[in-house]
């Protein structure tokens, strides 16, 4: 078929993920042909450290920057298939269930993201529960000056399936355990909008936050298949020679972190991150399709064929190499396949 796309503003990566679907889609959009679902509320979360060997024993940097939790979501997913992302997902109905904050809480975030009280709670509260559905980390203590320190065990496991089967609602785990939530670990990072050409929308808030001292990271979701610790450096050196598959979200906010030492240094920027949403946006030229993000010109592509090819690199998506997996065994988790 030969090479369908070239740039119009710059060289998209050999990773950058664009489903073939999309020209046709959006040809049908124009048309008239097709109307966009509403895009669903959803969080996710850059999950942070230092590596232990960048720290010195009075606790300061010594080299390098924070690492970020990857996941590797499954080839078999119907959305962003073998894309790598961050732990997150939708906002449940019973994210909205009252809660004990131990920061912001509903009032603080609804100001900080710029939406009403009731989506601010959900938002926040789906950050806090997938992280620990998907990662095993639980943001939240007994009080508003501590955080659980394990999240091991049969108990700890048991409740974490009747999360993501939902059998449990969140609210009724944390007051099980007599925990808060403490939502004064979390940062607003960023806020991407799937576009409305896409068959599955969300509107995504993007977080950031440290792993708690003590707790161990995992892959706890059957949405994917590998799961690791990674600087943003490599992780974008990946995406730049095609060995790492990612979405326009995934390597702005990657970017975003590489100008901080720490991960603590991070956290404390996101106070000042523009959340203002980024929509894609998609115009005919003659006979090709031009697909652009408002304020990120590199992931800017034209398309001449009804289909875009499956890779640059002419490699499938599941020969791509991925994040080491973490030492800690992998659990099952929730399928949305």
């Amino acid at each position: 078929m030969g090479d369908a796309t070239t740039p119009t503003s710059g060289a998209p990566a050999g990773g950058q993920w664009f489903p073939p679907e999309w020209p046709e889609r959006i040809r049908a959009l124009a048309r008239g042909e097709i109307t966009p679902p509403a895009p669903r509320p959803s969080a996710t979360v850059l999950l942070l450290r230092d590596p232990p060997e960048a720290v010195d024993t009075a606790g300061s940097a010594t080299a390098g920057g924070p690492q970020v939790f990857l996941l590797r979501r499954r080839l078999s997913m119907a959305f962003a298939a073998g894309a790598c992302a961050y732990p997150g997902g939708g906002v449940d109905p019973r994210d909205r269930t009252p809660l004990t904050w131990a920061g912001p809480g509903p009032a603080g975030w609804a100001e900080r993201l710029g939406v009403d009280t009731a989506t601010a709670q959900s938002v926040v509260c789906a950050a806090v529960r997938e992280t620990f559905e998907e990662a095993g980390v639980l943001l939240a203590g007994s009080t508003a000056a501590d955080v659980v320190s394990d999240t091991t065990g049969d108990d700890w496991e048991a409740d974490r399936r009747a999360l993501v089967s939902r059998e449990l609602a969140f609210s009724e785990f944390l007051a099980r355990r007599s925990l808060v939530v403490r939502d004064d670990l979390l940062g607003g990072w960023a806020r991407w909008i799937t576009p409305e050409f896409e068959a599955r929308r969300y509107d995504t808030w993007f977080f950031v936050a440290l792993l708690p001292a003590g707790q161990q990271s995992r892959n706890a979701s059957s949405e994917a298949d590998r799961a690791g610790w990674t600087s943003p450096a490599d992780a974008l050196a990946g995406y730049r020679a095609g060995e790492l598959l990612m979405m326009p979200p995934t390597v702005a906010t990657l970017r975003a972190l590489l100008p901080h030492h720490r991960a603590e240094e991070a956290l404390r920027a996101a106070g000042d991150r523009d959340l203002a949403p980024v929509l894609a946006r998609a115009r005919l030229d003659g006979e090709r399709v031009v697909l652009s993000w408002p304020g990120h010109d590199e992931f800017e592509r034209s398309v001449a064929s009804e289909e875009a090819p499956p890779d640059v690199d002419g490699r499938p998506a599941g020969d791509r190499s991925v994040p080491a997996a973490p030492a800690a065994p992998a659990a099952p988790g929730k399928d949305t396949a």
